[in-house]
């Protein structure tokens, strides 16, 4: 069995739900369609690449409605604040906030370094012990009556209530919060990887069996990249509750971090720095997103959504 074969057929099996919409829109516009089946000929049957112009264009034009909200957001919080409805001690100006990060801007740099990696491992290794339990469950039987009753028991957990036990095991270290970040971020994973791997059309991997293909290569080829879209979503999912384990973790426990620093700025009563580190906080998170969301779009570049442009962060 070739590589191309089994390459084609993974892709047919995760473009199977986005060809009926494709189909749908080229019959009601037979103009367009026309067009594109033109240029796909033309191109050796692939749609043209878009130029940098047009990417540039498509990214201003996915930004400016997220920039309005912020903008009418920022723009209802001064003016709320300026004439103070609220008293400064609870809204801060964002003037205030502003002053606040730029003179504590060293310290506060050096916290968010510090959530930031305990951010980062915990959705690494979330990530990776996801894949390889939804792997297990989705493969055997066995281990899916085994292993998912434990998993969504420790996802109904509370993990606020589990942090002090944590650091009583582990100490007042990175350990706890990275374990917490791990524990928040594993339960998206293992529910997209899963349902991912079992949607695979059977009729396909009945041709791959047919055609000679073993466990391990009818995986790589056909059961992983249509698992993909669900799994990309999943970890979308996940890296942004990495974010609320770390800072969990910090909360119970910690000497650093912008869980520590949320802290300290509520127990003196400190709005702007209070601001300060929820905005960082939430900067961490958007940064992270949009990291996987660009790994998604490298990883499966062929698949319908990609393709018909339709994409989380730009629609």
């Amino acid at each position: 069995m070739t590589e191309n074969s089994l390459d084609t057929a993974g892709r047919q099996a995760a473009d199977q739900a986005g060809g009926a919409r494709t189909d749908a829109s080229g019959t009601g516009s037979g103009g367009a369609a026309a067009s594109t089946i033109a240029q796909q000929s033309r191109g050796g049957g692939r749609p043209p690449r878009p130029t940098l112009g047009r990417r540039a264009v498509a990214f201003a034009d996915s930004l400016w409605r997220p920039a309005l909200v912020l903008a009418v957001f920022f723009v209802a919080w001064w003016f709320v604040a300026a004439r103070e409805y609220v008293p400064n001690y609870l809204v801060p100006t964002p003037g205030q906030v502003w002053e606040t990060m730029t003179t504590q801007w060293s310290e506060l740099a050096r916290h968010t370094v510090v959530t930031l990696y305990e951010t980062v491992l915990g959705f690494v290794l979330a990530a990776a012990l996801g894949l390889v339990t939804a792997v297990a469950i989705a493969y055997s039987r066995t281990l899916d009556k085994a292993l998912y009753p434990i998993v969504l028991f420790a996802q109904v957990i509370p993990k606020i209530a589990i942090a002090p036990l944590l650091v009583v095991w582990f100490g007042l270290g990175l350990t706890p919060k990275i374990i917490l970040a791990v524990l928040i971020a594993f339960f998206p994973v293992v529910i997209s990887g899963v349902a991912g791997l079992r949607s695979t059309d059977p009729e396909l991997l009945d041709l791959a069996a047919t055609m000679g293909a073993g466990p391990w290569r009818t995986f790589r080829k056909i059961r992983f990249p249509n698992a993909l879209p669900h799994l990309m979503a999943g970890l979308k999912v996940a890296v942004t509750l990495a974010v609320v384990g770390a800072v969990v973790g910090e909360f119970v426990g910690a000497s650093e971090g912008l869980g520590y620093v949320l802290l300290l700025a509520n127990g003196n009563l400190d709005a702007p720095l209070l601001f300060a580190d929820l905005i960082l906080m939430s900067a961490i998170g958007i940064v992270l997103f949009v990291l996987v969301e660009i790994a998604e779009a490298l990883l499966i570049p062929w698949h319908a959504s990609r393709r018909a442009g339709v994409s989380l962060t730009t629609s």
